[in-house]
């Protein structure tokens, strides 16, 4: 029997998706998102730039909120202004998607290995064994 209460399904994918946010909040909510995912993310900004890259930062309060990104195939980091954001696009893939629970269950076999070979070795060294 599969104990499911605390195995669900993660939260639908947000590749592909394309956020147009038309308030402050909406766009505060899409930028959390960003910042969650683990995959690029491509920026349309007021100026008619775009940016691609990982969000890996970001300043949700105080008088200019703002977000770091690396851009891709750039060397340096980018902080760009909230208030300069006009959509944010999920465009690279995210490459923890769909493998959590695949690595709780590899950590939780490593860590019962590691209790098997520690009980060995306590028993061998009392002479049990």
């Amino acid at each position: 029997m599969t104990d499911s209460k605390y195995h669900t399904p993660e939260a639908s994918s947000l590749v592909g998706r394309t956020y147009r946010p038309r308030s402050s909040e909406e766009l505060a909510e899409a930028i959390e998102q960003a910042f969650d995912f683990r995959g690029d993310i491509t920026l349309e900004l007021s100026s008619g730039m775009s940016i691609e890259g990982y969000v890996f930062n970001r300043q949700a309060t105080g008088p200019a909120p703002n977000l770091q990104i690396f851009p891709k195939n750039q060397p340096e980091v980018m902080t760009i202004q909230y208030d300069q954001i006009v959509a944010i696009a999920f465009t690279g893939e995210d490459t923890a998607s769909g493998k959590s629970w695949d690595a709780w269950i590899a950590k939780k076999e490593s860590q019962r290995r590691a209790e098997a070979e520690h009980a060995a070795e306590s028993s061998r060294a009392r002479g049990h064994l």
